[in-house]
């Protein structure tokens, strides 16, 4: 079966650039029904790499074909726990993902590959060869606070991300205790837009005036929060 790509877009912007696009795309866009009263919900991920680091080497270098492995849950719940594999194609993205069970979380947290080979989703199966020919195993938490907005045309995606934080060495993916450090000294939100094959005219207008001033850039959090560990690349 085919996977979908997407384009994505992202912009570092600041609060001032963030309160005019919220105003703007509130009367066009739908908020994300997970979101709470302040139309926030919390992201924690942990990353998993190779033994060489080739996920983030190979971001650093720049390599138009890429992956990147990691468990996805959301308000530090266990109640709906994602395992995900991106996917960076030149200009686009896909994702693969599957619901997992607390327990295989847990497995893959302690860098356990076992009986991953005879589960019926290949994606998990996908994580077994990766897990024992390329000794992938976790490298990062990455939290942050989301806040999103969407609409049905073009399959249109807008999120700003806040507060964006490193675990440092902690693995401990359910621990809503565990030492995080903020990785921006100063207020900077992460603007990221994705959407099918062409983002709405009405759209582009909103985010050129709104946030026209800002540069894409080529923004990964999983890099940003491993640039606390001291290596030299």
């Amino acid at each position: 079966m085919a996977i979908p790509i997407r384009h994505e877009l992202k912009f570092y912007i600041n609060p001032v650039q963030l309160d005019t696009l919220r105003r703007a795309l509130q009367t066009v866009l739908t908020v994300d029904e997970n979101a709470d009263e302040n139309n926030e919900y919390h992201i924690r991920s942990l990353y998993f790499d190779t033994f060489t680091n080739s996920a983030l080497t190979e971001k650093i270098a720049g390599v138009a074909n890429r992956n990147k492995y990691r468990i996805r849950i959301y308000n530090l719940s266990d109640r709906f726990i994602r395992l995900e594999r991106k996917s960076k194609y030149n200009n686009y993205i896909s994702k693969r993902s599957a619901t997992i069970s607390r327990d295989l979380a847990e497995q893959l947290m302690a860098g356990d590959p076992a009986y991953l080979d005879r589960e019926n989703t290949p994606l998990l199966q996908e994580m077994f060869r990766e897990m024992r020919l390329n000794l992938l195993k976790p490298v990062v938490i990455v939290d942050y606070v989301r806040e999103a907005y969407k609409h049905p045309a073009e399959n249109v995606r807008i999120t700003f991300d806040k507060q964006l934080r490193t675990g440092l060495s902690s693995f401990d993916l359910f621990n809503p205790h565990i030492p995080t450090i903020p990785v921006f000294r100063r207020e900077r939100i992460i603007l990221e837009v994705k959407f099918d094959r062409v983002l709405p005219p009405y759209l582009s207008r909103i985010l050129s005036l709104a946030a026209g001033w800002s540069v894409r850039s080529a923004i990964s959090k999983y890099t940003l929060c491993r640039s606390y560990e001291g290596m030299d690349y």
